[in-house]
């Protein structure tokens, strides 16, 4: 009888790290800013828009370096799509803040600094935890918020 086999559990042997390994570039990266807060318009038709600038070398990418300007809404329009579209848990965006749209306020509301600057971190979180999900990066929506001047509301959903 032969004995019974047993995985091997040695580490594999690896090259020792160099300067090039260490310092080069990333064999995959996407990383995703959500920067430059710009409020216009006035009174109802006010909103703040964000720079989103990606930056990347996966290959299901089709633009290695892109930057669109987004609002809420369209952060809205993104989650919704994937929750209806794809087999992901779409993680929740920062609140609406509803209070902050009460009239006779004795602050800025949703236009106050310190609240664009709350909701920038959240949506910065929102769209890097979304992107960083293989199954969501063949989402057609994802590479249309992130890469495309424009939102096509009117797209057909699918996969890139």
């Amino acid at each position: 009888m032969s004995e019974p086999t047993v995985a091997d559990t040695r580490r594999l042997h690896s090259k020792p790290q160099d300067l090039t390994d260490a310092y080069g570039p990333p064999s995959n990266f996407l990383e995703i800013d959500v920067y430059d807060p710009q409020t216009v318009g006035v009174g109802r038709t006010r909103y703040t828009t964000y720079e989103v600038r990606m930056r990347t070398n996966l290959p299901i990418f089709k633009l290695k370096d892109s930057c669109v300007r987004r609002r809420y809404s369209d952060f809205e329009w993104l989650k919704n799509e994937l929750e209806r579209d794809s087999k992901i848990v779409v993680p929740p965006l920062p609140g609406k803040a509803l209070k902050r749209l009460l009239p006779f306020r004795g602050d800025e509301g949703i236009f106050e600094e310190s609240f664009i600057e709350e909701r920038r971190v959240g949506l910065e979180q929102f769209i890097n935890r979304i992107a960083g999900h293989p199954l969501a990066q063949n989402e057609r929506c994802l590479h249309m918020f992130l890469q495309e001047e424009g939102i096509d509301r009117n797209y057909i959903p699918g996969k890139v």
